[in-house]
C-alpha cells in the first residue's frame, strides 16, 4: 500500500499544498489521488486551476521543474474526471481498484488521445496541447 493512504483526503491535500509530501512519496498514484480529491471538492474546472498552480509550485520547491508538464497534468485530470463520472466508488481507494488502467496503463489511456509524444514535448510542458486523435469528454 502506498504511503499517501496513511492520510485522509483532507490531510493529503493539505500536506501537498503545504509541501509536506516527500517527492519520493508523490507517486503516479498519489498524483491521481490529488486529482480525484480536487475534482470531488471543487469540480473539474477548478481542479485544473488548483492542481496546475500547486503542482508547479511544488516542483519548483523540490527542484524538479523539468518534470512539470502542463499538457500531461491537465490530460491526467481529464482522465480521472472521465472515469470518476462512471464510477460507483465514493473514495479513491475503491476508485483506483475500479479503474486500474489509470494506474497501470496511464500511458496507453493518454496515447488514445495523442498521436505524438506529449511526455517529451517541450511545447507540451509549457502549454496545454489539445488532443489530436480523440477529444476529452
Amino acid at each position: 500500500m502506498e504511503k499517501h493512504f496513511d492520510l485522509s483526503d483532507s490531510e493529503f491535500e493539505m500536506h501537498f499544498i503545504d509541501h509536506r509530501i516527500d517527492p519520493f512519496d508523490f507517486t503516479h498514484e498519489a498524483h491521481l489521488r490529488f486529482a480525484w480529491i480536487n475534482i470531488e471538492k471543487y469540480g473539474v474546472e477548478q481542479a485544473e486551476r488548483n492542481i496546475a498552480f500547486q503542482l508547479k509550485r511544488y516542483v519548483t520547491l523540490v527542484g524538479a521543474e523539468d518534470k512539470f508538464n502542463i499538457t500531461l497534468t491537465l490530460a491526467g485530470i481529464k482522465a480521472v474526471n472521465h472515469f470518476k463520472e462512471k464510477s460507483k466508488s465514493d473514495n479513491f481507494k475503491d476508485f483506483i481498484i475500479e479503474f486500474p488502467a489509470l494506474k497501470h496503463n496511464f500511458r496507453g489511456l493518454i496515447a488514445a488521445h495523442y498521436g505524438f509524444d506529449i511526455y517529451n514535448s517541450e511545447k507540451a510542458k509549457k502549454e496545454f496541447l489539445k488532443p489530436d486523435l480523440l477529444p476529452f469528454d
